[in-house]
């Protein structure tokens, strides 16, 4: 007799998922409150919106296959933005800060070495002031300050998309549950937060594919019941701390959902028959490769009669 119980139902009778669910609970959307990031990320039995984004062009299946089985160490570049939605979802990871100028030293390295083999961000004392004039900038915006208040940050959704039965998720940065509305609140730091370059960071990045799958997840796991809106709020990283608040007109939306929904068929394939390929897949004749569009138009005038 099993020792375990379905995490949902409380059956006995295994087996049991990953999860901690029984067979006819693992299909259902799991909402998880308090999960750890590490612990998020590092689930196989599921996929996320930058891994569905990784699957498509540039990625290619091959490479996202071993950049999930290599984890990357943390990248310093990145300190800074995780900080930032630590301190303004009040949720994430653990910061550490460092009296120190710069990180020129032996012991400033040493405990920012500690602090990553401890699971915290280092945070040098100035920008430790940064980020909380970043916050502070955000609390004092007057769209921005109320959508991140009277919510839950960073909930963990999982659920089945029913087309392919691929096991996704999602993890909301702020989700605050309006009488008749769900709003699913993003917030994103960047080196230019003016809407030209937001725009060019949404399609950039893919984030019109990470709207869509995340109202997908919230709609599936019953938090939106009148329906659910998804806001991006980037923010600029350098004074005044600059905040542009925007959301996604439906054609972009309809386009990311698409880009998912292939990129759902491909990783269905590629698990179904364990083939992981990359950008060319198994072809026998080597393809033409042509200029960009735009490059061969230009060339074309220029030097053919």
């Amino acid at each position: 007799m099993s020792l375990l119980a379905c995490a949902r139902c409380g059956d006995t009778a295994g087996p049991f998922t990953r999860d901690g669910l029984c067979e006819d609970c693992a299909d259902k959307p799991v909402i998880r409150d308090g999960m750890s990031a590490d612990e998020y990320h590092a689930d196989r039995g599921s996929i996320s919106s930058t891994g569905l984004r990784a699957l498509l062009p540039p990625g290619c299946p091959a490479q996202y296959r071993y950049d999930r089985d290599h984890p990357r160490p943390p990248k310093r570049e990145f300190d800074l933005g995780n900080a930032a939605h630590a301190e303004v979802l009040g949720e994430g990871h653990t910061l550490e800060v460092v009296d120190a100028a710069d990180w020129k030293t032996q012991a400033a390295r040493d405990k920012r070495d500690a602090a990553y083999a401890a699971g915290r961000v280092p945070l040098l004392a100035h920008e430790y002031e940064q980020v909380q004039a970043m916050a502070a900038a955000i609390r004092g915006h007057h769209q921005a300050g109320s959508l991140f208040a009277g919510g839950i940050a960073e909930r963990s959704i999982f659920w089945t998309d029913p087309a392919t039965g691929v096991r996704c998720r999602c993890r909301p940065d702020y989700l605050k549950q309006l009488p008749r509305l769900t709003l699913c609140v993003d917030y994103k730091t960047t080196t230019d937060a003016s809407p030209e370059a937001v725009a060019k960071a949404i399609q950039k990045y893919g984030y019109h594919q990470q709207d869509p799958l995340y109202l997908d997840g919230i709609e599936a796991a019953g938090l939106a019941p009148h329906g659910a809106r998804f806001v991006f709020v980037f923010q600029q990283k350098t004074p005044p701390y600059l905040v542009t608040v925007r959301e996604l007109d439906q054609q972009e939306r309809d386009i990311g959902r698409a880009k998912n929904e292939r990129a759902l068929r491909i990783f269905a394939d590629c698990v179904a028959t364990d083939t992981w390929p990359d950008w060319t897949g198994p072809v026998d004749d080597i393809p033409f490769i042509h200029l960009p569009t735009w490059a061969a138009i230009r060339e074309a005038e220029e030097y053919l009669p």
